[in-house]
């Protein structure tokens, strides 16, 4: 491993980018409290990438928090990278202009390591085109001892294998511990002088969050290291000190505006509930909380820092954190004069939440976000969200009597055991829950209620399940809108998610390492941003799959027995026979 100079394009950027593309102000970097150190003087220079435009990835805490950590450490720089929108692209390929970092526009092949934070299956082309465009060979056998070290982290890395061909190292779990780790053994081989495999191996040895599928094998029977002495299964990385875990105090304030402009603080990690469908519930454990004291003070400093006019309390699950009434009461006493908002999300309906339109004084009150996720009660026990009706009612209510206007509801399409009246008692119970305002102010509540369709996620209890097929989703929808208008609802709106890309996403999330082929292949083939409107394209990925000696829809619905070697089961996540446990309460609760 040598210490390359990175070579800056700014002026190339400036002349031959900026002045042909619509948004110039996702390029330019320059922004308060960006952090721009000499990369010849650093020991260790990493390019954080977010693999979707400069708008999501700002809003992603998860690269700041890293991006905050990593530039806190003596002769160690990051800079930001994001995906090139297609008006930009076009004209970086036309022109030959290498991808490069918003702070100090080097050119991203020059770095020793290059980060991705993979948060969602739709987003994995992008990893390859990006660095495609970075001028980098896509496939790891194919790089060079001189060319950056791919590490991906985040979702992705719980479900590793289809991305296998093309990443170095996976980190599994948690990256403010491990990645530092990292980052110092990366150092002290380099000064070595070590090669980059030698690095690669003794991060296989060492950490049991790090997954480097060269050394490995993944067959029927399941995974075999290559080499004698590595690990078969691995961990995910935790921090056990949550209070002291690093909270960033200058957020970087975007010159675009993005998806989220606001202090943002992690109040709890995990969540106590467990629904049976999601990957975050069961792989981000154990619960562990913030004191107030530690956030107040956290948000009074990006505050200061930033003057953002609303502070978010960030959690799987908000209204679980066990001070929250101490809490909003203190955030309220500090910020309410100041005019900046509270926003409250990822809110359980529990008692909690009927308490809650109580405490915040502060809170935006447009509107109320609920994930109630199944309209009947029979269902959320199969699912593992005990939500009652009478409850939800009566959170919904208490909300109306104290300012709330309009309800946005999530629901799911698609869990083991549904019938066509669960499906219909969606419209119901929208239509019942806009009603109750009428009890307040004699006005019906303008509601939106989001419809996706159940993914099947690895590392849950549904994990083994298929999912549904095209046609019964397309039902579902149709179930839906009819009894809509034979309601004659006029303030309930349904949006749907789309159904292809629910099916794409499923497919890829439980897959294993003939993936690859298959990924390579639709992006290749011109498969981009798929999670756009502007990006997806279904037959490119029917094609993709069926080059690869695969079809797309059977992949999407294959199940698996109890018994089966999965495709994720050596990485991290919780211990199967918990999950196995979980899956056969949610099919007892089917039973007759």
């Amino acid at each position: 491993m040598i210490h390359k100079e990175i070579q800056s394009i700014k002026d190339v950027v400036s002349r031959e980018l900026l002045p042909f593309v619509r948004r110039p102000g996702r390029y330019i970097g320059g922004e308060i409290n960006q952090v721009v150190k000499d990369l010849s003087a650093c020991d260790v220079r990493i390019a954080l990438c977010f693999p979707d435009i400069y708008e999501i990835g700002m809003s992603y805490l998860g690269m700041e928090v890293l991006y905050s950590i990593f530039n806190g450490l003596d002769g160690v720089a990051a800079e930001r990278v994001f995906a090139p929108w297609f008006d930009a692209e076009e004209v970086i390929r036309k022109k030959n202009i290498p991808l490069f970092t918003t702070e100090s526009r080097g050119r991203v092949r020059d770095f020793d390591l290059i980060g991705f934070s993979l948060t969602n299956e739709l987003c994995y082309t992008n990893l390859l085109n990006m660095l495609d465009l970075a001028g980098l060979e896509v496939r790891s056998e194919n790089r060079n001892e001189d060319d950056p070290i791919i590490i991906v982290g985040g979702q992705a890395a719980n479900c590793a294998e289809p991305l296998s061909v093309f990443a170095d190292m996976f980190v599994l779990g948690e990256g403010e511990e491990a990645a530092v780790e990292i980052i110092e053994l990366y150092r002290r081989m380099k000064k070595d002088g070590a090669s980059k495999e030698a690095f690669l191996l003794e991060c296989a040895k060492q950490f049991s969050f790090v997954y480097v599928p060269r050394f490995y094998e993944f067959d029927d029977t399941g995974l075999k290291p290559k080499i004698a002495g590595l690990r078969a299964e691995f961990e995910n990385a935790v921090i056990r000190d949550f209070e002291n875990a690093p909270i960033p105090e200058k957020p970087i304030v975007p010159f675009v505006q993005t998806v989220h402009e606001r202090v943002s603080i992690e109040i709890m990690r995990g969540c106590p509930g467990r629904c049976r469908f999601c990957q975050a519930s069961f792989c981000r454990r154990p619960v562990r909380v913030r004191s107030v004291q530690r956030i107040l003070e956290a948000a009074k400093q990006q505050y200061a820092a930033t003057g953002f006019n609303t502070v978010s309390l960030l959690s799987l699950s908000t209204s679980d954190y066990p001070y929250l009434e101490e809490l909003v009461e203190a955030m309220n006493g500090y910020f309410a004069p100041l005019h900046v908002g509270l926003s409250v999300p990822s809110l359980r309906v529990q008692k909690q939440l009927q308490l809650l339109p109580k405490m915040v004084t502060s809170v935006r009150k447009g509107g109320l976000t609920i994930a109630v996720e199944a309209a009947s009660e029979h269902l959320r026990d199969v699912i593992n969200k005990p939500i009652t009706d009478e409850d939800l009612c009566a959170a919904v209510s208490a909300a109306y009597e104290t300012g709330f206007l309009r309800l946005k509801l999530y629901f799911m399409v698609g869990f083991p055991g549904e019938t066509e009246d669960d499906i219909l008692r969606i419209v119901d119970l929208s239509s019942k829950l806009s009603s109750l305002r009428k009890e307040v102010d004699g006005k019906f509540a303008d509601i939106t209620a989001a419809i996706s369709w159940l993914v099947p996620k690895a590392h849950t209890p549904f994990g083994w399940l298929g999912q549904k097929d095209r046609a019964y989703f397309e039902r579902g929808k149709e179930l839906i809108l009819s009894r809509k208008r034979e309601l004659k609802l006029r303030f309930v709106r349904f949006n749907f998610h789309e159904i292809d890309r629910s099916i794409l996403e499923s497919a890829i999330g439980r897959g294993d390492r003939r993936l690859c082929e298959a990924i390579e292949m639709a992006w290749r083939n011109g498969a981009k941003f798929d999670l756009w409107d502007e990006g997806f394209g279904l037959k490119r990925w029917q094609e993709a799959f069926a080059a690869a000696g695969l079809n797309l829809e059977t992949e999407a619905q294959k199940s698996f027995e109890p018994d089966e070697p999965l495709p994720w089961s050596h990485l991290g996540g919780p211990d199967t026979a918990g999950l196995l446990k979980h899956y056969h309460q949610s099919m007892s609760v089917l039973e007759p």
